[in-house]
């Protein structure tokens, strides 16, 4: 007890109260006039979620952090049985089977499955001989990672498995290329820029904006990463940047001042050259890093011409459009953009103070939809105002940075791996959330941690954090 970490216990609590707070003010009724703890209520049922979350707290808190090590693949599949068998459960909650419905208990095993995910990663990458730098560690690693995904996936619940994403920052820290990480955020980039711009033309080229920028980025990343990989070789790399820029830069004005064409043909050329140089001076110098360039090239050729066809093809209709009104290419307040769209009311609308505990105008006429569990930021900024949803971010903030504290003085991997897990996680969830809730990132219907109502949410967030907590508290009793 004496080595807890109180002051993320603290924290802990502050977000329970805070959450309890604003899931009153986002559900309570003036019409009906029911007590506000009243199990009629979500914030009395609210009070139960969190009145059994403190108790599971000291029961975690209780048990020897050595059985979390030791039963930690037992626990991964179990829940892997449990994701499994949920697919094909009868009860359909909102078009998604990720729901167990117990009676008046309704339970989501996804929710559980981080913290097992998570004590899997620990236990598989803290053992002695395991080199995240192997490519067979590595391909076990990620499998622990998608196979939960895949079958929550299957659940059709889209959004809780994109959680699991989260967990790749935690492989980051244990030394996983940065280049994995730029390759994540070179298809972002590709993504968003490509779709965004596929129907704008460049000046008065029949070219596309879209196809123009992406394929320039693309050669600039390549020849770039020739000398980022390889110091004594940079004048190779800006030779190529050169040839790429100035080749697209001459084939801009020939298609401005002379004959307009698709310049997007002379990128893609240009880009094929710069490949087969690549691989020629693999074969010359047996230099492997240069392979793996031409695979980043190759591949962000596919994974950008691919990019359209699955977004209007794999991507199911409400999630495309969901996509097009974050990027801006259509404005359906009445659909799509509705939530976003009122809960950017309810947050403006409150000020710098806000309109004060359960008088908030649209969360009291329900104008936004799912406002007491995904959407529930809206009603903190607009009962509290600025000061109020800045607090809760400050919060958050101290959590976060509390937790690589906790993960960075652990005297094992196990502990350290964990806790960055724990970290990435509530990390996500907040980013995420937010973000959707301003208008920032897509909308895909995951929790607040601690605020949004519901039991697994709760639950799951409280094992995620007090077996670290526990873990933490022996960490003088753990031989490195």
């Amino acid at each position: 007890m004496r080595s807890l970490d109180y002051l993320t216990i603290l924290v802990y609590l502050l977000l329970l109260t805070f959450g309890w707070l604003s899931v009153c003010g986002a559900s309570y009724d003036y019409s009906a006039s029911t007590d506000l703890l009243s199990l009629s209520t979500r914030s009395g049922m609210q009070i139960v979620w969190i009145g059994t979350s403190l108790l599971l707290g000291m029961i975690i808190l209780s048990v020897d952090s050595q059985y979390y090590e030791m039963f930690a693949y037992a626990l991964f599949v179990l829940l892997l049985l449990l994701l499994f068998g949920t697919i094909f459960n009868p009860h359909s909650i909102k078009g998604s089977r990720s729901w167990l419905v117990l009676g008046p208990v309704r339970l989501q095993p996804a929710e559980f499955a981080k913290f097992a995910t998570a004590l899997a990663l620990a236990k598989f990458m803290s053992g002695r001989d395991y080199d995240i730098h192997k490519w067979k560690d590595f391909v076990k690693t990620l499998a622990i990672i998608f196979t939960p995904m895949l079958f929550i996936v299957m659940q059709r619940e889209t959004g809780s498995a994109l959680v699991y994403l989260a967990f790749m920052l935690m492989l980051y820290r244990e030394g996983m290329t940065g280049s994995v990480l730029f390759t994540a955020v070179a298809a972002v980039f590709y993504f968003v820029v490509g779709i965004r711009y596929s129907e704008e033309l460049l000046l008065d080229t029949p070219t596309h904006v879209g196809r123009f920028v992406v394929m320039l980025a693309i050669q600039v990343f390549t020849t770039l990463m020739i000398g980022i990989y390889h110091q004594n070789h940079w004048r190779q790399s800006l030779t190529a940047l050169a040839i790429c820029v100035g080749t697209t830069v001459v084939s801009l004005l020939f298609s401005l001042y002379v004959i307009p064409f698709n310049i997007y043909w002379i990128q893609l050329a240009v880009t094929v050259l710069l490949v087969a140089w690549l691989l020629w001076t693999v074969a010359e110098t047996r230099l492997r890093t240069y392979l793996w360039i031409a695979f980043f090239a190759v591949g962000s050729l596919v994974f950008f011409n691919m990019a359209d066809y699955a977004l209007n093809n794999v991507l199911e209709e409400h999630q495309r459009t969901r996509i097009n009104v974050l990027l801006g290419l259509e404005e359906d307040l009445k659909g799509a953009g509705y939530n976003v769209h009122q809960s950017e009311i309810a947050i403006g609308s409150g000020g710098l103070l806000g309109k004060g505990f359960l008088n908030g105008t649209q969360t009291k006429l329900k104008y936004v939809p799912e406002q007491d569990t995904d959407f529930i930021f809206c009603t903190v900024g607009e009962e509290e105002g600025f000061v109020g949803a800045a607090g809760v971010l400050v919060l958050f903030l101290i959590l976060i940075l509390r937790l690589i504290h906790l993960a960075e003085r652990q005297p094992t991997r196990f502990g350290r791996v964990y806790g960055y897990c724990v970290l990435s996680v509530f990390l996500f969830h907040v980013f995420i959330n937010v973000g959707m809730v301003l208008g920032l990132t897509p909308v895909i219907g995951i929790p607040l941690p601690f605020f949004s109502y519901g039991g697994s949410s709760l639950w799951g967030f409280t094992f995620l954090l007090f077996i670290f907590l526990g873990i933490d508290a022996r960490r003088n009793l753990t031989v490195a």
